[in-house]
């Protein structure tokens, strides 16, 4: 071998030795033994961090979860606002109010949180999160700054500080890597354990992942600038990349994992999630799944991989959780088929006959995979209903009680309203559209239920929806009536307000509306009121009743809420599904009164079941004139009621009905059937619809085609 060969092959080998590091001096033995403590330390901080969230948290919600049991306990049987019981759950506490008007259940500025920002319709920017969800975030992003960067001495001649920030944010973002997979799947437990929805923790997962991109990048950032600044730029960039070579597995896997997240990073923002969804879920699951990967291959015979295998098992048994459910579901007694059928206004009815049922509960959410539809993709949808059969066992005993009758019951068949959208939503509506009869059967797997919810506690309770996000409410509404016939809640008024474009819509849930609308009591606790923003003409607009209601345009949330708070029984909820803006809307209503009724706990949901546009419909739509019947108030009584509505709808429902729903349940239904016949004549006297008309006949029958406006605008409510 020459002389000259053998010094081109020393210059060649040159970086990647001077890359390896010398025997260690005591001195240096000791810092690092110091740095470990302090990362560990750092660990321990963070993991006490979140321990004390949790506990907050869980003192936070079994206390309302307490609070809520010995009011339903309580309010049994009390039912009126002069009822002390009832009256002292509406008391206000202005303290626990002023917190959530600006903190718990604030919006981030004034008034946005749920409205979604677009650029166009293909192209949806996201949401501002709420005040005390961008409170947590800032606050977790500025402890995990400070985490990498205390006690590290960055004055350090010797320049320790670069392997010292290397190595604090490697541990960091392993760290971090354990809430960012638990949060990540449908069976986190913490979703129950602290009553908090899965939106708000895919929103808390996003967050932690830039912070572990972040921290990944400084790590490796860290790295390449000790060299740099040790070896001088030539001879360190040189080093730098020599060193990343399969040969080299600490420094290969680790630049592999980095770029893995960076991509993660590049291909999560809203606008791609939203448009490209089902490619986006795919391309974010493979690269997470190299980025683990490396990582572990990176941490080999280190400490911080014991981290990585928490985050990995938080994984598995996610992952096992929802496999089991799957089987547990819909295997065993035959497979589950669902029963799509296209319906008027672009939506589909899927009725799912599940292998193995279980109890239906409002609130209930489901994942549901249709093979014949979309192969591998999951979509969650909200249970709209469920057909039930009694279940007293296999000696078929019969129930000793209405109260046995009531609960022993499970869903034989559960189905949900699904609004065409795009991908698989528009493949499933044209599959039934093109199929005989508008309808066809496939073989479905139902994951589920996930969560569940009650109204029970609250005396007053008032669920708004816009569009298909009536599937969320009605669940709630013959839970609410049949607990109210039961004497098993607290509820005496429940007030449903649904904004839809078209009245063909009422058939999304006309089956279901019948059976609720002929139930018992029905009359004495629900009323509906349905708000049509784009009617073709005035005659669709048709009212059976005074407790069911049509008007056009769109609803005042202000005077609705306002009219609602008047009469209040006990505790008040408020419930919305719809659109964004809608939501914004009611939350914006309650947080100028909340120090007024502080104790209603209003809950304010946003849709689990679908996407639907940010753009209120009814906002885009001009309002229609209100035919309105003569005014019986004076001048100056017309003027002072003015800013709630029409004069004579105040006049006459306090006479019309509260005062007939409040007698009936005082004498019996006798003297009830009695006064309605007198309400009814009034009615009609003054151009009303007659209230012994059956609406569940009415309810999407032959009368929502044409037929008298009724009732013009009894409450004001429209504009």
């Amino acid at each position: 071998m020459t002389s000259t060969t053998t010094f081109v092959l020393f210059v060649a080998a040159l970086p990647y030795a001077l890359a390896q590091d010398a025997p260690p001096t005591p001195e240096q033995i000791a810092h690092q033994t110091w740095a470990d403590d302090s990362n560990t330390q750092i660990c321990k901080y963070t993991a006490w961090t979140w321990a004390a969230i949790i506990a907050a948290m869980l003192i936070y919600r079994w206390t309302l979860y307490l609070l809520r049991h010995v009011r339903r306990l309580a309010n049994l049987n009390h039912g009126t606002t002069s009822d002390g019981r009832q009256k002292y759950f509406s008391i206000p506490n202005e303290n626990y109010a002023k917190a959530k008007r600006h903190l718990i259940s604030a919006p981030l500025f004034r008034k946005r949180h749920n409205r979604e920002f677009h650029l166009s319709s293909a192209m949806n920017v996201g949401t501002l999160p709420g005040r005390l969800q961008t409170l947590f975030l800032v606050g977790y992003f500025a402890m995990n700054v400070a985490f990498c960067v205390i006690t590290i001495n960055w004055h350090d001649t010797n320049k320790t500080y670069y392997d010292d920030a290397r190595n604090r944010t490697g541990v960091l973002a392993v760290l971090n890597m354990i809430p960012l997979f638990l949060l990540a799947g449908r069976n986190n437990p913490l979703i129950w354990m602290l009553d908090i929805s899965f939106d708000t923790y895919n929103l808390i997962h996003r967050w932690i992942g830039r912070i572990v991109v972040i921290e990944a990048v400084a790590h490796t950032t860290f790295w390449m600038a000790g060299k740099i600044a040790l070896m001088g730029p030539a001879k360190g960039w040189a080093m730098v990349t020599t060193a990343m070579v399969p040969s080299n597995q600490l420094i290969f896997t680790g630049t592999i994992g980095t770029c893995s997240f960076v991509a993660i990073l590049l291909q999560s923002p809203s606008i791609v999630r939203h448009a490209f969804y089902e490619t986006f879920l795919h391309v974010h699951i493979a690269l997470a799944i190299i980025a683990t990967s490396a990582v572990w291959m990176h941490l080999d015979t280190l400490p911080q991989q014991s981290l990585l295998l928490g985050a990995i098992i938080c994984w598995v048994i996610e992952r096992s959780l929802r496999l089991y459910k799957l089987v547990r579901t819909n295997l065993g007694n035959g497979v589950t088929k669902a029963e799509v059928e296209a319906l008027p206004g672009d939506a589909v009815r899927v009725t799912l006959r599940i292998a193995k049922p279980w109890k239906f509960q409002p609130g209930q959410h489901i994942y549901m995979y249709m093979p014949s539809v979309g192969l591998w993709t999951s979509h969650p949808f909200s249970l709209a209903w469920s057909d039930e059969q009694p279940t007293f066992g296999a000696e078929k005993t019969l129930p000793l009680s209405r109260q046995d009758l009531f609960a022993a019951r499970k869903s034989a068949s559960m189905s949900l309203i699904i609004r065409r959208r795009t991908g698989f939503t528009d493949k499933m509506y044209r599959k039934a559209e093109l199929s005989a009869g508008g309808k066809f059967m496939t073989t479905a797997f139902v994951e589920g239920p996930y969560g569940n919810q009650s109204f029970q506690s609250y005396g007053t309770v008032m669920l708004f929806a816009a569009g298909v996000g009536i599937t969320h409410q009605v669940p709630h509404v013959r839970d609410l009536v049949a607990a109210y016939a039961n004497g098993m809640c607290a509820t005496r008024k429940v007030t449903l307000v649904w904004i839809i474009q078209s009245p063909e819509h009422l058939e999304w849930i006309r089956p279901w509306m019948s059976q609720i609308l002929g139930m018992e009591k029905r009359r004495e606790i629900l009323r509906i009121l349905l708000f049509v923003t784009r009617p073709r003409s005035t005659k669709e607009i048709h009212s059976p009743s005074s407790s069911v209601q049509m008007f056009p345009g769109k609803p005042d949330v202000g005077a609705l809420i306002e009219k609602e708070m008047g009469g209040q029984v006990g505790a008040m909820a408020v419930s919305v599904c719809g659109t964004g803006s809608l939501s914004d809307d009611v939350r914006g209503r309650l947080g100028r009164e909340t120090t007024n009724f502080p104790q209603t706990n209003n809950k304010l949901h946003k849709p689990i079941s679908f996407k639907m546009s940010s753009e209120d419909d009814a906002q885009r739509t001009p309002p229609i004139p209100h035919p309105q019947p003569p005014s019986l108030t004076p001048p100056k009584a017309a003027g002072l009621l003015a800013p709630l509505g029409n004069p004579l709808g105040e006049v006459l429902q306090p006479i019309l009905k509260p005062t007939v729903g409040s007698l009936t349940g005082a004498i019996g239904e006798p003297a009830g059937d009695a006064l309605r016949s007198v309400q009814v004549q009034a009615k009609r006297e003054k151009g009303y619809e007659d209230e012994e008309k059956p609406e569940s006949e009415w309810w999407g029958g032959k009368a929502l085609g044409g037929g008298k406006v009724g009732g013009g605008n009894p409450l004001g409510l429209g504009k």
